[in-house]
């Protein structure tokens, strides 16, 4: 809904009261005093009012409401402040539950309805009526309730996903940078040192020959073994291992930044966790550093904590410093410009989290931040035990207070019953029910069971309590309950899609060269047909046996109470009649619960094939700039460092120093371009990513908030067949693209001719739609497909598949594949 008609919900409440009363009483005839008249207004007038602000303070809201209805309602007439005492109450719970945490909205949902529960007690008793009204009351507590926290459980997952794509987006432009400067800090590392050190101990030994001729063979020694280590290390700075970065890790650099400034006498302890690549890492490394460096500069010596916990849902950076020791004095205290918390905030904010900073009890100051976590999920501000402690004793103190409506509501007389109320059984029953509903995600076999089970306990219930209300009623309320679970288990399977996954299970592809490749996908193909036998009746259980057995269940409840209430139908007319009635509800929330697990699934779908192209377009740019700067690299360096080791291993020194300088001219003059960033191919025609390009892929996953990992075995050939090369990275690339959150695990490995790859972590890559995308990527090559269980592919391709090119073969298309 949106804000400007949601606004306008309290003037349709206040106006619907009006027509129930007095509207309805003037119709009857009645006129009502003038002085209930003025209590109804200023009653409405609280409501209305409070209902109106309730999105800025809801818990002040609810509390306003429900207490200006129960003083309403004592001079009012019955039915004055019905609707402002329900909807108006609820309305202020839903928003509770949507805009505040979940402690907090149990909080104020559990502690109205006790309220009110001992509130009645104290009042009328427990009679049939009030007994059952009370549970009615509670009933629709925990339904807004819940509805709240499903809405807010709704925003939170839209929240995250729409952070993931801005994650994804944004890395998008950043990883090209990232491997340009990567590039560039491992290429000025290689000439500052090793072609440097080669021109200095040439030159020496040029200046020295006639003393020290020894020196000569050592520098010519020198110069080869320099030539052959600038050769390996400008291959590593071309094709990085996907499973060890050289790059200092999040962790590694906020080390160093503590170690730095325990070197300048800061006592600081650390705790952090790893984190991936990207925008967090990058706020948390930001954060870090401005709250050291503020300890540094204004409490030179005080004792530092530094903690990083990288979590599920959040991660919470936290840097809290002491009090300054006695005596110390800061000098650099006058050297900020007071712009340092602004600057946090916004890092923070930028990167979809919050910060708070302040004094600490004891003198100190603390900076606090919340980040998203691997799930990109919205962060929410940590409150203090303290906190929480002071909403359990006012939430208390509320409760305890029946007095004040029990001043102004009109006493009736306590009805006296021996038997047990009606309202004590049914509130045992539905918090049973309620209780299996928690449970329904972490046990869903034992929760369904016993959804099952205690719609049966009811009409005993209402026989022992001598229930004489509606008979249908307490198993309605039941089957609610039923129809929530039926909803939810069915929204989640349909959006999950294990069926589609179980049923792709299957292996495929195509010819087998080996027997070993015959008898593996034999085998991989019987595992996989249990697997799907497993998944099919998963799925049995799910969308049909449950639902039938919940019809079954709750017809018979409804027929056992109708008939020990005693009717005039006969008894095949009320089964039949109430069990069509529980099957439209039942089918009705089933049908509720697909189109709910279509949307989400849909939606998902749609954010996830933005991902992947997002993170193909960075992978190729970054892939591209790397093959710019490797092919300067292998037409100036590299050919000037070949002929530097031909010079030496032929005795000439001075040619050795020669190209050895134009090595390192040709390096510096390849980092000016670096620097420039200016691209040598038209990104129309970018080279197409190999295996080599897997840490890219790797780098930009993590960066999305996906834990993925790629590991090549030491058995995979340096140099593959251009077509094996392209379609193992392309099956990689298809693999993550098909999106989750689980942590992946892609391994290579090559044996008898055959590269491998085994994707751990991946249940949605074995879906009917991914396998053959796969599958039109293996099978020209000859090439199978093979599903070892709900999460792991198997694919492998025939390294004799094709040719490998010689130099030059390789198409612009396929250029780089060779690396």
């Amino acid at each position: 809904m949106r804000t400007e008609d949601d606004r306008l919900l309290p003037v349709l409440l206040i106006v619907a009261q009006a027509v129930v009363w007095p509207g309805a009483a003037l119709v009857r005839g009645t006129v009502p005093s003038g002085a209930a008249l003025l209590v109804a207004a200023l009653v409405a007038g609280v409501v209305t009012a409070a209902l109106v602000l309730r999105r800025s303070h809801p818990v002040a809201a609810l509390v306003v409401v429900a207490v200006a209805c129960a003083l309403g309602a004592g001079p009012l007439p019955v039915g004055a402040t019905a609707l402002l005492g329900t909807a108006g109450v609820a309305l202020a719970l839903y928003t509770v539950a949507t805009e505040r945490d979940t402690f907090t909205a149990v909080l104020c949902a559990v502690a109205l309805a006790t309220w009110q529960f001992l509130q009645q007690i104290s009042l009328h008793g427990l009679s049939d009526r009030a007994g059952l009204d009370v549970v009615l009351t509670a009933l629709l507590y925990a339904t807004v309730c819940g509805a709240g926290l499903l809405v807010r459980r709704s925003r939170r997952a839209r929240w995250a996903a729409e952070q993931r794509l801005k994650r994804a987006e944004s890395e998008r432009h950043r990883l090209p940078a990232v491997e340009r400067r990567r590039m560039e800090r491992e290429l000025h590392d290689v000439s500052a040192h090793h072609l440097t050190a080669v021109v200095v101990t040439a030159g020496a030994a040029l200046g020295l020959r006639d003393q020290r001729p020894e020196l000569a063979g050592q520098a010519l020694e020198f110069a080869v073994e320099t030539g052959q280590e600038v050769t390996r290390a400008l291959g590593a700075v071309r094709a990085p291992a996907p499973s060890r970065e050289d790059l200092p890790s999040p962790e590694e650099r906020l080390l160093d930044l503590v170690a730095g400034f325990r070197r300048l006498d800061q006592r600081i302890d650390c705790e952090i966790d790893p984190l991936p690549d990207g925008a967090v890492a990058d706020a948390a490394y930001g954060i870090v550093r401005e709250g050291l460096t503020n300890v540094a500069r204004h409490a030179p010596g005080a004792h530092t904590r530094v903690r990083v916990r990288y979590g599920d849902a959040r991660t919470d950076v936290v840097v809290t410093s002491a009090a300054p020791p006695a005596g110390t004095t800061a000098h650099a205290s006058g050297l900020g410009g007071g712009r340092g918390q602004g600057f946090l905030r916004s890092r923070a904010r930028e990167a979809g989290g919050t910060l708070t900073s302040g004094p600490t009890g004891e003198g100190g100051w603390e900076i606090r931040a919340a980040l998203p976590g691997r799930t990109a999920a919205p962060v929410e501000a940590a409150f203090p035990r303290g906190y929480r402690m002071a909403q359990l004793v006012a939430a208390v103190g509320l409760v305890l207070q029946p007095l004040l409506p029990a001043l102004v509501i009109r006493p009736d007389t306590a009805t006296a019953t021996e038997q047990a109320s009606p309202g004590t059984l049914f509130a045992l029953l539905a918090a049973a029910q309620a209780l299996t509903l928690l449970w329904l995600r972490r046990a869903p076999r034992t929760a369904l069971t016993a959804l099952l089970a205690l719609p049966l306990l009811w009409p005993l219930a209402m026989t022992t309590a001598h229930y004489t209300g509606p008979p249908l009623l307490p198993p309605a309320l039941s089957l609610l309950t039923t129809c929530a679970a039926l909803a939810t288990r069915t929204a989640r399977r349909i959006a999950e899609d294990h069926r589609a996954a179980t049923a792709a299970t299957a292996a495929t592809a195509t010819t087998a060269t080996t027997e070993r490749a015959a008898e593996a996908r034999a085998s991989a193909a019987d595992g996989a047909e249990r697997g799907a036998v497993r998944g099919v009746l998963d799925g049995m259980r799910e969308s049909v046996v449950f639902p039938l057995a919940a019809v079954v269940a709750h017809s018979i409840a409804g027929v056992v109470a109708v008939l020990g209430r005693g009717t005039t139908l006969p008894a095949w007319a009320v089964g039949i009649g109430v069990s069509g009635g529980v099957a439209i509800v039942a089918g009705g929330a089933v049908w509720g619960g697909v189109v709910r697990g279509r949307r989400e699934r849909d939606a998902r779908g749609v954010r996830d094939e933005r991902v992947a192209v997002w993170t193909e377009e960075a992978v190729r740019d970054a892939w591209a700039e790397r093959r710019r700067i490797a092919a300067g690299l292998e037409t100036t360096v590299l050919s000037r460092t070949a002929d530097m080791v031909v010079e030496a291993r032929a005795g000439r020194l001075d040619a050795v120093a020669e190209r050895a300088r134009e090595a390192l001219a040709a390096m510096r003059a390849l980092l000016d371009t670096v620097r420039d960033g200016e691209r040598g191919a038209d990104p129309g025609r970018r080279p197409q990513p190999t295996l080599q390009a897997l840490d890219l892929l790797a780098h930009q996953s993590r960066a999305t908030g996906r834990d993925v990992r790629i590991r090549l075995t030491d058995r995979v050939p340096e140099r593959l067949p251009t077509a094996v090369d392209l379609a193992a990275y392309h099956a990689a690339e298809t693999i993550l693209a098909a999106g989750g959150d689980q942590a992946a695990m892609l391994e290579f490995d090559a044996d008898d001719g055959t590269l491998t790859l085994t994707a751990t972590g991946v249940p949605r890559a074995a879906r009917t739609a991914v396998r053959e995308r796969l599958t039109a990527r293996v099978a020209p090559l000859g090439g199978t497909l093979t599903a070892g269980g709900t999460d792991t592919v198997h694919l492998r391709l025939p390294l004799a598949a094709a040719p490998v090119p010689q130099q030059g073969d390789a198409t612009e298309d396929e250029e780089g594949s060779d690396g």
